[in-house]
């Protein structure tokens, strides 16, 4: 990209001082004419760029011209050439950009620090790779990546607890590499945010439609908070169920939350609700007000408090409509 070949030209006459045209040419690997055009557009833009032509001439800047980029310190240096490239950059695919980034940058530093990233290169090595860890495909990945920097919706179908898939609309807010796993942070279109392994994205497709983003959103002091809930246990409350199968998906779906199988609570004999799973609520009530939707469809297993606040509700409930009833059949006999 041209801009990407500016900065370059003004980072090699700042660190260098004066160079011929054909010099530049080959360092930017353009011809001799490119350099001449992109010389002129420096000076259009305000850049003191001076040139002599013939013997002992060349181009460069004025001396009082300063590129703070350049100026960083050897502490500075060796520490952003010591990172190197992530695996999960690596798998996002801006691992070769990155790796470009940092040798234009080598390439422009002035003699007595150019040798710094060879040197940290040859002493330092970092592997984010786990021992023995499984290779998990993400071939979704770049869609989401997408989604996230345009702020664009996306049909997705994630894969639950039992095989279930679950066709959703997301905006996806952002992604986090934890580890060499990675997280999508989503919103469905009822705003309500959830994390989910992009291993679980069977089908990601691109929407034209652009979703608005929270201006106080901060991914970063979201993922802590998340992984503080999920490390700590607290408030989750803990809930184990059987649940039909035709209600499995509609119950991650409404709930947003991970369903975990549960072998030891299934019941292959029971025709309605066979499957057991495990799930996580913030409190003993929101589990409640979600759970009582599913009528007879789940049956909570654990723990007991919600159990009791359960037939608690529900026999209030058929008080209200058992007098309702009656208040119906009352005149119906009356008239017969």
């Amino acid at each position: 990209m041209r801009a990407d070949r500016l900065l370059l030209l003004v980072a090699l006459l700042e660190s260098r001082g004066r160079l011929t045209t054909d010099h530049l040419a080959r360092e930017l690997e353009v011809s001799r004419r490119t350099v001449l055009r992109d010389l002129f557009a420096l000076r259009v833009a305000g850049f003191p760029v001076n040139s002599v032509a013939g013997p002992g001439g060349g181009c460069w800047l004025d001396d009082d011209f300063r590129n703070r980029l350049l100026h960083l310190t050897q502490d500075e240096l060796s520490a952003l050439f010591s990172t190197g490239i992530p695996a999960p950059l690596v798998e996002l695919g801006i691992g070769s950009d990155l790796q470009g980034a940092l040798g234009k940058l080598a390439s422009a530093l002035p003699p007595g620090r150019s040798a710094v990233e060879s040197r940290m290169r040859q002493r330092i090595h970092l592997d984010s790779v786990p021992w023995s860890a499984p290779s998990e495909a993400v071939p979704h990945l770049a869609t989401l990546h997408r989604a996230v920097l345009e702020d664009r919706w996306v049909r997705g179908t994630f894969l639950r607890a039992g095989g279930v898939k679950s066709a959703r609309r997301i905006a996806p807010y952002g992604l986090v590499a934890k580890a060499t796993t990675w997280y999508v942070v989503w919103a469905g279109e009822d705003g309500r945010l959830r994390v989910d392994r992009v291993t679980r994205v069977l089908e990601a497709t691109l929407s034209r439609d652009v979703f608005a983003r929270p201006v106080d959103f901060n991914l970063s002091a979201f993922w802590a908070e998340w992984c503080h809930r999920q490390e700590s246990g607290e408030p989750w409350v803990a809930v184990t169920v059987r649940v039909s199968s035709a209600a499995l998906g509609e119950l991650e779906r409404s709930t947003g939350l991970r369903l975990e199988l549960c072998p030891e609570a299934d019941h292959p004999l029971d025709a309605l609700r066979p499957c057991g799973v495990r799930m996580r609520f913030a409190t003993v009530q929101e589990a409640r007000s979600y759970l009582l939707a599913f009528g007879a469809s789940v049956e909570v297993l654990d723990p007991p408090a919600l159990r009791l606040t359960l037939v608690d509700f529900a026999e209030q409930t058929a008080r209200v409509y058992r007098d309702l009833l009656g208040d119906i059949e009352r005149p119906a006999r009356r008239g017969g």
